[in-house]
């Protein structure tokens, strides 16, 4: 159907907004005692599947007239195989690239003449294609990503592999290849993971891949993942359920189901024999270490725990590492710690970069220092609550706009099979005691890890060593 009859079915709808239950979450979670958990009331999510399998979300807030539409495939770098690195990313692009009713460069303009914007992000576990825009354009974005979803493949042809193969190349160029530190991140999971692992190379691919690309291997790979039993739909914001449910029901409910989806790879957990050190000569001007342990997958009790290991640590002006090598010593001029929560398994990183004429194993010494007092004596109760504040704020900060709520449906709704999973997570956080941080850094920060540091060219003396520097 073309857009502009769809236009005409504009989807509104009366109030019922869950601000209260953000503002009321935020509370409770962060009121409660340690070691409590926290009743939190609901946010108003609803989820239907269609008979082609299709998971359908449904979140109204009628506050302003925007709603949100987010598509969560299934699909991530994870999902590919070794020699055929990098398709996920690449499939981003070649869904920007027109469909059977949608021209090449109309699904920008149409929608950027509603009032919307448009996006979409890959990384090891899913893929995301996401539109902003004002309620009554609602018809027209679902109207183009259910083109997409069913429409595409009679579109997809060599000349526009070609195209965005080298928009990817030149992409992994720019920020890889030609970025300062950019090849580090790919040397770190080639080192931390075995070969052949889902997490052990980068969502971007590699050269030798995207060079090999076949189109029948690129159309294979749609067929397989691109499919309605593989994908889940979120609406977020001012709309009308029966009407926005019967129109999603109208467009995408035809689009056949795809092939029974290949086992997602689910490999045991990684675990290092022994720490491996890493030098990585770049052009640079500033030496920078990072430290990455195996740790907790996401959305578990230890995920949580490491979130606050992180920042105790080195997250924000007031964390440990922060005052005493950027501040007090003046060795760094940056650091930071995350823990990077993943389906499979997550890694912990702890990265810092130097000041002029500082000695890198003399600043590794002091994080390695840093990090054997949290282990033993754990975090003081002024760092916990503000750890663990400023993380639930942070959350439910998050939920405050449209696109970030459908965004963190679709990943609930991965990883757990709920979508409304926001007081759970929140409640996560508020059953922790200082003496989880303290456990869980205990737990992973003493298992063996990978520190790779990244010097200027011809420096390579200047590396982080293990044992006696």
């Amino acid at each position: 159907m073309p857009p502009s009859r769809l236009i005409d079915h504009a989807v509104h709808g009366t109030a019922r907004t869950v601000a209260r239950s953000v503002a009321a979450l935020a509370c409770l979670a962060l009121a409660a005692p340690v070691g409590a958990q926290v009743a939190v009331p609901r946010l108003a999510v609803e989820k239907v599947t269609l008979d082609n399998g299709l998971e359908v979300i449904l979140h109204e807030d009628h506050g302003v007239p925007l709603v949100a539409v987010h598509v969560y495939y299934k699909v991530g770098s994870g999902d590919e195989k070794v020699g055929r690195t990098g398709f996920a990313h690449l499939f981003e692009h070649i869904m920007f690239m027109g469909s059977e009713h949608v021209p090449v460069g109309r699904f920008d303009t149409w929608l950027e003449a509603a009032g919307g914007n448009n996006n979409g992000t890959t990384n090891q576990d899913r893929t995301t294609y996401y539109e902003t825009m004002p309620s009554n354009a609602l018809p027209l974005a679902l109207w183009l990503e259910a083109d997409r979803m069913g429409y595409l493949l009679p579109t997809m042809d060599q000349a526009k592999l070609d195209l965005q193969r080298e928009v990817v190349k030149n992409e992994r160029r720019q920020n890889y290849d030609n970025q300062p530190y950019g090849r580090s991140y790919e040397t770190l999971l080639a080192a931390a993971y075995p070969a052949g692992h889902p997490y052990s190379w980068p969502t971007i691919g590699s050269m030798a891949d995207l060079s090999a690309a076949a189109l029948d291997d690129v159309k294979g790979f749609f067929r397989t993942y691109y499919a309605p039993n593989n994908a889940s739909l979120v609406i977020a914001g001012d709309f009308r359920r029966d009407s926005a449910l019967a129109l999603v029901r109208r467009l995408f409910g035809g689009i056949p189901r795809g092939p029974t989806m290949p086992a997602r790879p689910s490999p045991a957990p990684v675990v290092l024999d022994a720490d491996k050190y890493l030098v990585l000569e770049d052009r640079v001007q500033l030496p920078r270490v990072t430290w990455m342990w195996h740790s907790a997958r996401a959305l578990t009790a230890d995920d949580a725990a490491l979130d606050l290991v992180a920042m105790v640590l080195a997250r924000g002006k007031g964390s440990r590492l922060y005052k005493r090598l950027v501040y007090e010593t003046q060795l760094a001029q940056d650091v930071r710690a995350s823990q990077g929560s993943q389906r499979l398994g997550s890694q912990f990183t702890i990265q810092l970069t130097m000041r002029p004429g500082s000695e890198p194993a003399r600043v590794a010494a002091m994080v390695d220092e840093e990090v054997a007092k949290l282990v033993a004596d754990g975090a003081t109760p002024r760092e916990f609550d503000r750890a663990r504040n400023t993380l639930v704020a942070g959350m439910l900060d998050g939920l405050a706009g449209m696109l970030s709520r459908a965004d963190a449906f679709n990943r609930y709704n991965q990883l757990t099979g709920t979508p409304d999973y926001v007081q759970q997570d929140a409640a996560r956080f508020a059953a922790l005691s200082p003496a989880d941080i303290r456990k869980a850094a205990r737990a992973y920060l003493t298992q063996r890890k990978v520190v790779l540091t990244v010097v200027p060219m011809g420096k390579a003396d200047l590396m982080v060593k293990g044992g006696a520097q």
